[in-house]
């Protein structure tokens, strides 16, 4: 997925924020801003590739029409205008079977199935992918810093006081950026 205008992002100088907010806030302060600075989709931690070029209404435009840099996907099977793509699915026999036998078809038993995991695994998946965009975003500003590596695994174990703990060295910014993006607020102790 590109990250739009209104995408909220976070950017950095260094080890110190720059500015966090809308990606088209963020990428003008980047823009600003004497040196190299790397910008951050705060909902997957990866770095966004910005094109800085122009004015900075010719920069908001670009942003809020990413679509129009992008070439067009071939229209393949699926019902677009439903939202719906289609796309390979690989199963055994037995599954296709089963699928087969299912009320309304294999695609109304693959929806059915994907919602229920989706409403179930819900708080889980969301654990894996703020702990995930965290290491992103950390392998990127900290990955030579003292911590690393234990912080690193304190992260995915979701202890949240252990990873305090390694990151208590690191510059503030990062260490609440980093905490911010893993466990949802900001690092208590910012000082």
């Amino acid at each position: 997925m590109t990250a739009t205008a209104a995408t909220p992002c976070t950017a950095f100088q260094g080890h110190t924020l720059l500015r966090s907010g809308p990606l088209a806030e963020v990428a003008l302060a980047a823009r600003a801003a004497a040196g190299p600075v790397l910008v951050f989709d705060d909902t997957t931690g990866r770095v966004v590739d910005l094109d800085l070029r122009g004015s900075d209404a010719e920069i908001v435009a670009r942003l809020a029409s990413p679509e129009a840099a992008e070439p067009a996907e071939p229209r393949g099977r699926g019902r677009p205008k439903l939202g719906v793509v289609g796309r390979e699915v690989t199963l055994l026999p037995r599954h296709w079977e089963w699928l087969a036998a299912q009320p309304g078809g294999a695609s109304v038993a693959l929806r059915k199935l994907v919602d229920e995991a989706r409403r179930e695994g819900g708080t889980a998946q969301r654990l894996r992918a703020a702990r995930e965009a965290a290491y992103r975003a950390m392998s990127a500003l900290a990955g030579d810093l003292p911590g690393f590596e234990e912080a690193s695994r304190a992260l995915f174990a979701g202890d949240r006081a252990r990873f305090e703990q390694e990151t208590a060295a690191w510059p503030i910014d990062l260490r609440g950026y980093v905490t911010r993006l893993a466990f949802g607020g900001l690092a208590e102790d910012q000082g």
